[in-house]
């Protein structure tokens, strides 16, 4: 089985107990090995008293890219603190793309990188999560765990 492939069965383990990402609606658009695109449409009950999409659903959509890509190994990975740059605003109806790559991963600790725009590619918020990773803890048993060799 190629990473890849581990990548998307773990994305759909994931969404089966997950219960945030689908209430704030927001879509695993790709997934690799440390890597994740997802999304989020602001609907009007997402925004604040100035009418602008309340930060920490931001930054929820932020952390799931990031939960999504650190767990792509099949290794269970839990966040042990990140931090956000709120840059511009975000409005109901902005549809809002969450990038996520892998910078770091050494050992147990993973350093990652989310850039959130919106749908005309203006940058809304950067965030950087730092990973903790359970060594040998599965997501799904059977299936290999860690970072695969490919070549």
């Amino acid at each position: 089985m190629s990473p890849q492939q581990i990548a998307e069965q773990v994305r759909d383990e994931m969404l089966l107990d997950d219960k945030a990402t689908p209430w704030l609606g927001i879509q695993i658009e790709q997934v690799a090995p440390g890597q994740c695109v997802a999304s989020m449409t602001v609907r009007k009950e997402m925004v604040n008293g100035h009418g602008l999409a309340h930060g920490g659903l931001i930054t929820a959509l932020a952390d799931s890219a990031f939960a999504f890509a650190c767990n792509a190994y099949n290794e269970v990975s839990v966040a042990s603190g990140f931090d956000v740059n709120l840059l511009a605003s975000a409005r109901a109806g902005d549809v809002l793309t969450a990038r996520c790559d892998e910078g770091s991963k050494s050992g147990r600790t993973g350093v990652y990188d989310v850039v959130v725009s919106n749908q005309h590619g203006e940058r809304i918020a950067v965030f950087r999560g730092r990973s903790y990773t359970m060594k040998g803890r599965a997501i799904i048993e059977g299936l290999p765990v860690g970072k695969q060799r490919t070549d």
